[in-house]
């Protein structure tokens, strides 16, 4: 049983709050970088506005930068889950004897093929929302950035909120569904910085919550990670290269800009109440996902 790891008296809740610290400790460091180069006459001519400062860099710089934190934090997830716990990977991601690489593929061009699909009907409906914005050079340097990075900053995230805190959680509260509840609204409320938020609202948090709640559900319910890795490593990506705007966190030198006005409406409620639903009953019927209630309240 996928979660049954987590109440092994060999790791106690008090554990995770450790491992919790250490992995934050190492992310704090992984943005060194970033401080430095957005440091001293760049943050003053910002007017102290580190946001600003950032974004007076090269866009594939600031990209590079802002997923340094992803790399040495998951370094220091490692190191906790081996040396704190004495456990691998593989216990905090699958129950299946090995890591499914199918199935994170599976959901990676499932994910992919969505993506698509929807961006190509949306332009069609919605052309002066998008301007061509593709550059040779630096698509290639993101290009080069994203296939090597993005999946390291997605897994990051999955193996912590899917994998990690969803065992430590688990381990306190003995019921998935509270885990669950625990895990998605962290995740939703760590988006709160964003730019998004800035430009829209806290109600985006609505959809970065929901987020949080599928991906739980889908981790729980398959019991591991790898269809949820999967689908973030490719949304990730594909946003990176496909389309960015002026107020995401991502801010890219993707093929196009999204020139719309944001709002929330139809671009928040339209995923977590079609198209999630859309991708977990097509990966149920193709990994013949069952007993959905039993594994979500009881584990």
């Amino acid at each position: 049983m996928f979660l049954n790891e987590a109440e092994s008296t060999k790791n106690p809740f008090w554990m995770y709050l450790l491992g919790s610290f250490i992995i934050t400790f190492f992310s704090i460091l992984g943005q060194l970088p970033l401080t430095f180069f957005i440091s001293g006459e760049k943050l003053l001519s910002a007017g102290g506005d580190p946001i600003l400062a950032l974004r007076s860099l090269d866009k594939n710089l600031q990209l590079f930068l802002l997923l340094i934190p992803s790399l040495v934090g998951f370094s220091g997830l490692i190191l906790v889950v081996y040396k704190l716990h004495e456990k691998s990977l593989k216990t905090i991601s699958t129950s299946r004897k090995n890591f499914d690489w199918q199935r994170m593929f599976f959901a990676f061009f499932l994910w992919g093929l969505i993506t698509v699909l929807l961006l190509i009907v949306d332009y069609l409906f919605n052309p002066t929302d998008y301007q061509w914005n593709f550059k040779l050079l630096p698509f290639i340097i993101l290009f080069i950035i994203t296939i090597t990075m993005i999946p390291i900053q997605a897994g990051f995230e999955e193996y912590i909120f899917r994998g990690y805190l969803l065992h430590g959680f688990t381990s306190f509260f003995k019921k998935p569904w509270l885990s669950l509840i625990m895990t998605s609204v962290i995740f939703g409320f760590l988006h709160a910085s964003n730019p998004e938020v800035e430009k829209i609202g806290y109600s985006i948090l609505i959809y970065y919550i929901g987020t949080g709640f599928f991906l739980g559900i889908l981790t729980i319910v398959d019991r591991g990670i790898e269809l949820a890795l999967g689908f973030h490593i490719s949304n990730n990506l594909l946003i990176s290269l496909l389309l960015t705007s002026s107020w995401t966190a991502f801010q890219t030198e993707s093929i196009f800009l999204d020139i719309s006005e944001p709002s929330v409406g139809f671009e928040v409620i339209f995923p977590l109440l079609v198209v999630y639903p859309v991708f977990l009953f097509i990966v149920s019927k193709k990994y013949k996902l069952s007993n959905w209630k039993n594994k979500l309240l009881i584990s």
